[in-house]
């Protein structure tokens, strides 16, 4: 028989239930990840904003859900306008999304990759509250949410990861949300502090942890979740790269904790538990954008480098004089902006993609195409967050008042306190009881 030449068709992708069953998983160590930022926050805070951390960020899980399944997912990955934004009416409300529809060409359902999604929207505006600790009324702020992830968050996400978005489409790597979530929070944060100032008592009064067991429990919860934010990005593992990425994720968050703790050592001679915590987020806010396109050791040079940046960046609110209360701005814009750039630099062209930076043989044209995505999030994030925390403040209000800041915001927003000392120490509380003393019914101390 004459041989012929046959072209076949490309087989359409099937639905992968290794795949799904991987995305869902990972999709929730991402939710963990919102309530492990609360405790890291709230344990940094003082005893008598505790709560209020707690629930700063928890409104975010509940906003930015319903959000997101209204118009979010839409905006951030329907179908490009323009560059600048999505929009695919079928998907508003997931109205016209099967259970079986496959995700644009990979093997897991729409609806796995949206509720991914819907997981990193949910904690970008929650990191932005680590700087506002202390003095933010909690109904602005949840209106702040809801605002700042329509006008800021949905877009950004479209620019970075939206087919068609601008940042896409130049070539800006950012694998898991240097620039989408980290510089994006970052700098939203700035712009927010510089619009409603300082708290009472900023460089005068102590404002230390008051517990760095919370912090410390936070920090391992967000650890442990960020192996689902970042190895799950690459929506599968077929071939690999998302197990590169989540070796170098625990690679760079390693030798952050330890470039910083060697810096506080040197700086201010010792190794504190904060240090180790705040290192730690560090290296995996920096590896989040980077971590799919170095090698494990270009890893522990992100890492490193951000760690000991970062640590060094904390300090400038001291300096210039704004009031970024947990360092949002100091971990995450600065360790966002490291390991953002750094990839033009480290790109080793074997993870996932070919593209190679300056270190490799591939020269700086990665690193010019990173400083713009870098730049441009920073800039819109910062001057529409600023934008939109004046004008709340001067319609709503953001602030409480410096009365019941000094009291305790906890008191003032939610009623309640963190802890009840009412009856610890023995004879030091003392309450009122009812007590019947001779067929009388008299009060008592007890």
């Amino acid at each position: 028989m004459a041989s012929a030449a046959i072209t076949l068709a490309a087989e359409a992708p099937k639905l992968s239930a290794a795949n799904t069953g991987f995305m869902l998983i990972c999709s929730a160590l991402v939710l963990l990840m919102t309530p492990g930022l609360a405790f890291f926050y709230g344990g940094m805070v003082r005893v008598k904003s505790t709560l209020n951390m707690l629930m700063m960020s928890f409104i975010s899980i509940g906003i930015v859900t319903i959000l997101w399944v209204v118009y979010g997912f839409s905006l951030a990955f329907g179908t490009d306008k323009g560059g600048l934004i999505g929009w695919t009416s079928g998907w508003v409300g997931l109205s016209d999304i099967g259970t079986a529809d496959l995700w644009d060409g990979y093997t897991i359902p729409i609806l796995a990759f949206m509720v991914f999604q819907m997981m990193f929207a949910v904690i970008t505006p929650a990191l932005i509250s680590g700087a506002l600790a202390d003095r933010v009324k909690f109904s602005a702020w949840a209106l702040f949410v809801a605002l700042w992830a329509t006008i800021v968050y949905f877009p950004v996400a479209h620019w970075v990861w939206g087919a068609g978005g601008w940042a896409f489409e130049l070539g800006v790597i950012d694998f898991a949300g240097g620039t989408a979530v980290h510089i994006n929070a970052g700098a939203a944060a700035l712009g927010v502090i510089l619009v409603i100032g300082k708290r009472v008592g900023f460089k005068k009064d102590p404002m230390r942890p008051h517990s760095l067991p919370l912090v410390m429990l936070g920090a391992g919860l967000l650890w442990f979740g960020w192996f689902g934010f970042n190895a799950g990005s690459w929506l599968g593992n077929d071939d690999g790269v998302g197990s590169l990425m989540f070796v170098n994720t625990q690679v760079a968050t390693a030798a952050a904790m330890l470039a910083w703790l060697a810096y506080e050592k040197i700086r201010h001679g010792a190794f504190t538990t904060l240090g180790a915590a705040s290192g730690a987020v560090a290296g995996l806010v920096a590896i989040t954008p980077s971590g799919g396109a170095v090698s494990p050791i270009g890893a522990i040079a992100v890492g490193a480098i951000a760690g000991l940046l970062c640590a060094m960046a904390v300090g400038l609110k001291y300096k210039f004089g704004y009031d970024d209360s947990l360092d949002v701005v100091g971990v995450h814009l600065v360790g966002g902006v490291v390991g953002s750039l750094l990839i033009g630099l480290f790109a080793s062209g074997k993870g996932q993609s070919e593209v190679q930076g300056l270190f490799y043989g591939g020269g700086l044209d990665q690193f010019w195409k990173q400083c713009a995505g870098v730049f441009a999030v920073l800039g819109y994030s910062l001057v529409a967050s600023a934008i939109l925390a004046f004008l709340l403040d001067k319609t709503i209000g953001m602030r409480v008042s410096e009365d019941d800041e000094i009291a305790g915001i906890d008191q003032a927003e939610h009623a309640e306190t963190a802890y009840d000392f009412s009856g610890a120490g023995g004879g030091a509380a003392r309450t009122s009881v009812t007590a019947a003393v001779g067929g009388e019914s008299k009060k008592v101390d007890a």
